[in-house]
């Protein structure tokens, strides 16, 4: 286990938020401080827990001048993903190659980043381990955590590609699911997509492991990281429909149609975004639990189960 203390850009952020919760509990046995590094004060139930904060914005690389001195792990999990072009190389490229820069710097022996199988770009995608695709990405977000995933390796970091991550805080995946639900109450192809999805407090375990285990993957790796057992979307979309109160599709569309569809009742979904949800998109991912010796978790239904209490509340106006 390192020694110092654990650096986590983005910490205060949906994924971030998790890993933070994750290696506090490590610290109750005897594992590293934590420090969180992001543009405004983590919330108080981080602060009351112990955690440092240092300020720093990637998109403004002076800010990070220093913040990696005494840290022996940089989990890195800031990114941002949407569709300002200047700001997702700001964010994602220049100031990831800052950040790294600072580690070099401050001597920092591991790091992660966590990336996303959308580097891959539009499939079908039907379970390819890691290095059987060429990343091509599809959009500008995808190309620039690409680009950041190469600075992250060049220095000697492990890279994560989770596909679809769902739990408490998320405003991508299930939010998404459900207007395209709503919008356009049919399934393409008849929901027969298979997806990978993880549940965040699951990625959170597989990022606090890379931080704190003895022996990490090799320096430059990367690795899937989703739960091993794909999901159909008809089986995940139901769930959603019951929580969140929605009619479930009662028809069933050519995805083509599908999509048409979609591109009047939604016009702000792209081609790539509707692709993941509708065609199937899920790689091997069990080369990561292997490799750090950890269990997958009961998978789908149960941590979904979890979730979905999250969604509810949020849409009836309740604690998020």
């Amino acid at each position: 286990m390192p020694g110092g203390p654990v650096l986590v850009s983005g910490g205060t952020g949906f994924v971030g938020s998790a890993v933070v919760r994750r290696l506090l509990r490590r610290r109750g046995t005897g594992g590293p401080g934590v420090r969180v590094l992001s543009r405004r004060p983590p919330p108080r139930w981080m602060t009351e827990a112990g955690v440092a904060w240092t300020a720093g914005d990637l998109s403004e690389p002076a800010t990070l001048r220093g913040v990696g001195e005494k840290a022996a792990v940089l989990l890195h999990l800031s990114s941002y993903v949407g569709r300002d072009p200047e700001r997702c190389w700001s964010v994602n490229g220049s100031g990831t190659a800052a950040l790294m820069r600072e580690a070099r710097r401050a001597g920092i022996g591991r790091i992660c980043y966590v990336s996303t199988a959308s580097v891959y770009g539009t499939g079908p995608h039907r379970g390819p381990v890691e290095g059987a695709l060429t990343p091509a990405p599809a959009s500008t977000a995808s190309a620039s955590r690409l680009r950041a995933e190469e600075e992250v390796r060049a220095h000697g970091g492990v890279v994560l590609r989770p596909n679809l991550v769902f739990g408490a805080g998320d405003r991508w995946f299930v939010p998404t699911l459900a207007r395209l639900l709503a919008a356009v109450p049919a399934w393409p192809d008849g929901g027969r997509a298979r997806l990978s999805v993880i549940a965040v407090s699951d990625l959170a375990r597989i990022v606090a492991a890379l931080a704190l285990n003895a022996r990490p993957p090799a320096a430059g790796s990367v690795w899937h990281a989703s739960h091993p057992e794909p999901v159909r979307l008809r089986v995940l979309a139901r769930r959603v429909c019951e929580v969140l109160d929605l009619p479930p599709p009662s028809g069933d569309l050519p995805c083509a149609e599908h999509r048409t569809l979609t591109a009047r009742a939604l016009p702000g979904m792209t081609d790539h975004q509707h692709a993941l949800l509708s065609r199937d998109h899920f790689y091997d991912s069990t080369g990561v639990w292997r490799a750090l010796s950890l269990t997958a978790g009961p998978g789908y239904a149960s941590r979904m189960a979890e979730a979905l209490r999250c969604y509810g509340e949020r849409s009836t106006g309740g604690r998020s």
